[in-house]
Parts: structure tokens; C-alpha cells; sequence
């Protein structure tokens, strides 16, 4: 335990017992023998918690609480008064007390709530670093002006209950805008439900929308919510909401318009309260123009527009991106962070990734996973390589398969990155065994078993070069 304890007392003896006790248990104990004294020690020591007598000699233990309280409102507080009344701990209370103890002290009593009061405050930090956590899930990158400008409609349109369409590409980001949204918006202690309306067959749209009874049709052996009641007071998302069959769409309009709905095989209306937000990759008024989507389910669901850039159109977003999925992904194993070089930023930079944040996140993570050393450098990145003397164009690109990739198994593909790597670095050394190993961050030693596990004949591949 780090936790330390301020004992506010002009009883020696008290402050002594209370001292030993303490520090038994693990905790750092301070003493004051007045308000004044406890006041300064506050200031330049911070306690977590005080344990402060109601009697003191001039400044008394309720003027002591509330100047405590005044210029820390969060700081836990336990009085303690051998004149204890009910009038003076409801006093003590309404003053900002935690709680309120009567001398002659219970040592087991005193230790209850000294483990009470500190728990909460071990509950409170761990909530704080949990809404951070929790709120960094939701955050954007980047600072280009699109990405600003999408940030500042978000906050905008979060706090109300407007039904809202994001349009986008493939893989830009639309599900975390709508989860932003969601977490922004006075419905955030409410769940939001994803419907992928892509992926549900159109003989259970409506048992999956609206739920179904017990015995409804064959299989349905329980009662089952539906998503609309499941997302009752918060936000249902309907994402790849185009892909939705014209049949579909005339059930889905109904019940926005009339927000109620019966469950497959019931007969009891269910009235909900749902906040909407529809996520499309298509452009839904070319969609009505040939037929395919319903006019007035578009204007149902556009009330407010949010249109998502793809990456090549914010590529000075990529550096912010491409540091925040290294080190999500170095906290989510528990690993120290790598480093990726300006040469590799460089590559990632000119690449037009075809599947956006998507495509980025995923080759980012597979550098992490497949680079040997704590640096990503372009070496590093699979058929990029300004040596090429190949544009990015006629260049395949980072999502093409490689030798790796096609191994059955992820020991397999490690090992298929691993050989490639060592007959490059090779290459890139004349085939200088020391070298080479100092490069790529193991033991001489270790390479030369690597290089025979392996069956690389180096003066084959390497030639003449300099050998060690």
C-alpha cells in the first residue's frame, strides 16, 4: 500500500496508537496536533484520507473540515469526538464528513471504516482511468481540417436526439462515429444496439428486429427480444443500412414511424424510444434513382448527414493513426510500444489504402507482430520499397499476399517472415554474419543456428561477399 493517512489529534497518546496501527497494516501515517498544523500538511502532503478530531485547541475539527473541504471538495474525511453527539455527526456530515467515529476509539471499528473510506477511493481513481480508457475507445484521429470538422459536428449534433446518416467507404470509421455519438449523447447509460442489416436473412428480419414469442414458428422454444426493445431509451445503429431488401426497409420505416411494434407470434403492442443512427458505403440517392432503396425511409433517416473522408484524402492523418494502433496494441499484450522510422511512416504515407482505417490498422498490427526488433523501418514492409524503382501503383501493395501469408498457421508464418528477413538483411550486410546479427538484434551466435535451422546456404545467396 501507498496510501497515507493524516491523524489530526492534540491527544499524543491518540495520534500514537492511531500512528502504530496504521503503519501496521501498511499504510504511511502523518500527526497534527491542531487545524492549523493539519492544514499544511494537507497542502504539501496530500493524504488520501484524514482522520480529524472535533475538539482541537483553536481552530476546532468542524473549521478544520470545512477548510479541508474548500480546497479539497474530493478529499475523504473521518471525524472522531469523545463528546460525540447526534447534532454534531449530522453537522459533521452535511460539512462533507465521510463519517463519523466516538472515542473512546474501537481499533477494529476505526479499521472498518478506515478500509471502507479508502476502497472508495481506489473505486473512484479506477473509475477515472476507466472513463478515460472508455473515452479514448471513442476518439477520432487526427487533426485534418475533415477530420476537425467531422469532430466539431459530432459534438454539435451528440447531445440532442437527431436521427443521423454517416456515409462512407468501406472500412473509414463509420461504427466508431456512431459509437462516439452515442457515448457523447444523453443516452450513454443506455446501450446501443448494432443491427447489420446486411447480414440478416430476409425470413427473420422481423424476429430479429422485433423479437418473437415462445412457440412462434419452429425453433423458437423461448421468447426472444427483439433489437428495438433492446435498445429501448438508448440509440440502435443500423449499419449497411442500403443492403436491406425493399421488404425489409417497409418494416424497418414502419417502426420508426410509429415507434411500437408486436413481437412475431404476439399480440401486445410495444411502445419504444430509440435514438437512429443508419451507416451506409452506398450513395443512397442513386439508389432510389434505380429502385433500390425507399424515398421516404431516405428522408426518415437523413435528418442529419455525416459524411467520413477516406484515408487518401487525409493521409496527414496516417503518422497520429498509425502511433495510436501501436501502442493500443503494445497496452492490449502488455508489451513496450515499437517504433516505426520516418522511412516507414513514408511508405504508409504514399499507399492509397483501398480499405482506409480498416487496412491501416490491420498492416500496422501485423508490422507489430512480424517485426523482429523495437523498430518498424521500411525494410520492414512487405513489397514497399523506394529501391524497388517501382511506383505504389503497379506495386500490388500492402494487403497483397506474401510467402507468409500463406502458411496454414501463425507458427508457420512467423517463421516464413523470419527466414525472408534473415536473407535480406543478409543481403543487406554482403552476407557479414556479425553484422547482420548486430542489425537485427541477436546474438552471433543465435543467428548462425537460425541460418542453419533454416537450410540457407549464405555463400549461395550472398556470393563473395565478406564472411565472418
Amino acid at each position: 500500500m501507498n496510501e497515507t493517512i493524516l491523524v489530526v489529534d492534540d491527544e499524543v497518546s491518540i495520534c500514537q496508537s492511531l500512528k502504530a496501527i496504521l503503519e501496521d497494516e501498511g499504510y504511511q501515517v502523518l500527526v497534527a496536533g491542531s487545524g492549523e498544523e493539519a492544514l499544511r500538511v494537507v497542502a504539501d502532503e496530500m493524504p488520501q484520507l484524514v482522520l480529524l478530531d472535533i475538539w482541537l485547541p483553536g481552530m476546532d475539527g468542524l473549521d478544520t473540515l470545512k477548510a479541508i473541504r474548500a480546497a479539497h471538495p474530493n478529499m475523504l474525511i473521518i471525524m472522531m469526538s469523545g463528546h460525540g453527539t447526534i447534532e454534531t455527526a449530522v453537522k459533521a456530515t452535511k460539512l462533507g464528513a465521510f463519517d463519523f467515529i466516538e472515542k473512546p476509539l474501537s481499533l477494529d471499528k476505526v479499521m472498518i471504516l478506515v478500509n471502507n473510506a479508502l476502497n472508495l477511493v481506489r473505486l473512484e481513481e479506477e473509475n477515472i482511468l476507466l472513463k478515460q480508457k472508455v473515452s479514448h475507445q471513442y476518439e477520432l484521429t487526427g487533426t485534418s481540417p475533415v477530420i476537425t470538422e467531422l469532430k466539431e459536428m459530432i459534438g454539435i449534433v451528440a447531445p440532442t436526439n437527431a436521427w443521423i446518416l454517416i456515409m462512407g467507404e468501406n472500412g473509414t470509421g463509420k461504427e466508431l462515429v456512431a459509437r462516439s455519438i452515442h457515448h457523447l449523447s444523453r443516452r450513454s447509460h443506455k446501450p446501443i444496439v448494432e443491427v447489420n442489416c446486411a447480414a440478416i436473412p430476409e425470413e427473420l428480419i422481423e424476429s430479429e428486429l422485433f423479437g418473437h414469442e415462445k412457440g412462434a414458428f419452429t425453433g423458437a422454444t423461448e421468447k426472444k427480444r427483439g433489437k428495438f426493445d433492446l435498445a429501448h431509451e438508448g440509440t440502435i445503429f443500423l449499419d449497411e443500412v442500403a443492403d436491406m431488401s425493399l421488404k425489409a426497409q417497409a418494416k424497418i420505416l414502419r417502426i420508426l414511424q410509429e415507434k411500437k411494434f408486436e413481437r412475431v407470434g404476439g399480440t401486445k403492442m410495444i411502445h419504444v424510444d430509440v435514438r437512429v443512427i443508419a451507416a451506409t458505403n452506398k450513395d443512397l440517392e442513386k439508389e432510389m434513382e434505380e429502385g433500390r432503396f425507399r424515398q421516404d425511409l431516405y428522408y426518415r433517416l437523413n435528418v442529419i448527414p455525416l459524411q467520413i473522408a477516406p484515408l487518401r484524402e487525409r493521409r496527414e492523418d496516417i503518422p497520429p493513426m498509425v502511433d495510436r494502433f501501436i501502442k493500443d496494441f503494445a497496452a492490449k499484450e502488455g508489451e513496450d510500444p515499437k517504433t516505426i522510422a520516418e522511412d516507414a511512416l513514408d511508405l504508409l504515407m504514399e499507399h492509397d489504402w483501398p480499405g482506409n482505417v480498416r487496412e491501416l490498422k490491420n498492416i500496422v498490427e501485423r508490422l507489430v507482430i512480424m517485426t523482429p526488433g523495437q523498430a518498424i523501418t521500411a525494410a520492414d514492409i512487405p513489397l514497399f520499397s523506394k529501391e524497388s524503382g517501382h511506383g505504389l501503383e503497379s506495386k500490388p501493395g500492402l494487403g497483397a499476399r506474401t510467402p507468409a501469408l500463406d502458411s496454414e498457421s501463425l507458427r508457420a508464418a512467423r517463421m516464413d517472415f523470419e527466414k525472408q528477413y534473415i536473407l535480406r538483411k543478409l543481403r543487406e550486410n554482403d552476407g557479414n554474419i556479425s553484422r547482420t546479427a548486430e542489425a537485427i538484434g541477436l546474438e552471433r551466435s543465435n543467428l548462425h543456428k537460425k541460418i542453419k535451422s533454416y537450410g540457407l546456404d549464405v555463400e549461395r545467396q550472398e556470393g563473395t561477399g565478406n564472411r565472418q
